[in-house]
């Protein structure tokens, strides 16, 4: 049996550390440059040296993305990108252009070269032929089911590794390829500028009648129409092991630092509970479907992993996110023996509130808020201000990295 790899997303140096304590193999982050997430707030040089160490000192690896489709006028600041890279040592770089693919394997050969998901990898040809370029993994399509999942595996060299993604966002264009944002909104998806247009609203206009908007609906509040509903494979551990994937990768580099410690914790413990015995992993599901609906979601789905997708797999009536819980902050430090916390909070909280610590064990600790502190000392009766560094009084003890979240009210 392949021991898989849990892949963690990463926004930040703050949500790194997040997904390394809890329970990420490896994590994938953007740098300012040459990523596809150009809005998420990627990785300086300076972050992403201290997330390398940071993570090496935790056994976790680092893979950098440079995937975007580059044009003549990006490849020389490329080159001058994967110099600094060279330095830094990351275990892997995430590529899906040819040309950039051969910059990176010039300039820094001694690193590792995944090919993204963006370069429409459906078949084991295409792994041989990347294997036999040098390519140490390659990120299989979106649409690829298992049972395709499998046969390639069947034919490919046994040191290739197959990385698949397991959880989050589908894109509703072929594996991630989209054309909408440029034509909408001149901002090109392939470039890292992708405004999510399969996210709105749509209705229809006829020719001749300009203004006269046609609605195309379920119901009353509209339709969009390629809303996909989230992937979620926690249910299917056995069934991606035996198609013969090494790495489930998570989709979400613009996500929270909660999102990523629920996701993160619940496919650790599923993953480990499977590995050690079927039965474990079986009674243990509810708790897994309960933990992994604590985070943002938009309904979940297999994708095209048991074949084609159909309506039942899109959201018509709404975009917005399933959202039960509400990130507080991250613990950044503790004294009088961790009833007093450090954190810079992200969203309001009050003295006397019932809130929960977050610990990576899998733990979920209930406490009330007793008190809030400035760093200038001044008591204050609530936390308003995003990003205000407070020390937080807590009814029970907790550590540096645990998270603070609240229940969301309805």
């Amino acid at each position: 049996m392949r021991k898989p790899e849990l892949l963690i997303p990463a926004s930040s140096l703050e949500v790194l550390k997040t997904a390394v304590l809890f329970g990420a193999d490896a994590v994938y982050i953007g740098g300012e440059a040459f990523s596809l997430r150009a809005k998420a707030k990627n990785f300086s040089k300076e972050d992403m040296k201290a997330g390398i160490k940071f993570a090496h000192e935790h056994h976790v690896k680092v893979y950098v993305t440079a995937n975007i489709l580059a044009h003549n006028s990006d490849l020389t600041e490329a080159e001058e990108y994967f110099k600094e890279l060279k330095e830094l040592k990351p275990d892997g770089l995430i590529i899906s252009d040819p040309g950039m693919f051969m910059i990176a394997r010039k300039i820094c050969p001694e690193i590792e070269v995944h090919i993204s998901t963006q370069a429409n990898n459906t078949n084991y040809m295409t792994y041989q032929f990347w294997y036999e370029q040098g390519a140490k993994r390659v990120v299989s399509a979106r649409e690829l089911s298992l049972k395709e999942i499998r046969e390639i595996r069947d034919h490919i060299p046994e040191d290739m590794e197959i990385e698949s993604f397991m959880h989050g966002a589908m894109c509703i264009s072929y594996s991630g390829r989209c054309l909408l944002s440029n034509y909408f909104t001149g901002r090109d998806a392939n470039q890292g500028a992708c405004t999510h247009p399969c996210r709105w609203k749509y209705a229809v206009v006829e020719e001749k009648r300009p203004g006269e908007y046609l609605p195309v609906y379920e119901n009353e509040r509209g339709t969009y129409i390629f809303n996909s509903k989230d992937l979620c494979m926690i249910e299917y551990i056995p069934e991606m092991i035996a198609a013969g994937i090494d790495s489930f990768k998570i989709e979400g580099r613009m996500k929270t630092a909660l999102y990523v410690a629920t996701v993160a914790r619940t496919y650790r413990k599923a993953i480990d509970d499977y590995l050690e015995s079927e039965e474990k992993y079986r009674q243990n599901m509810d708790w897994y479907k309960a933990e992994i609906s604590k985070c943002t979601y938009r309904q979940f789905t297999t994708g095209f992993y048991f074949g084609k997708p159909d309506e039942n797999t899109q959201i018509y009536d709404n975009n917005t996110y399933v959202n039960e819980y509400i990130y507080l902050g991250i613990i950044e430090d503790v004294k009088n023996g961790g009833n007093c916390v450090k954190i810079e909070q992200r969203n309001k909280f009050c003295v006397g509130d019932d809130i929960e610590i977050m610990k990576p064990d899998g733990t979920n600790v209930p406490v009330k808020v007793l008190s809030l502190t400035t760093e200038d000392g001044e008591k204050v009766e609530s936390a308003p201000h995003p990003q205000q560094v407070l020390w937080v009084e807590l009814s029970e003890c907790a550590d540096q990295y645990d998270l603070l979240r609240v229940h969301k009210e309805d």
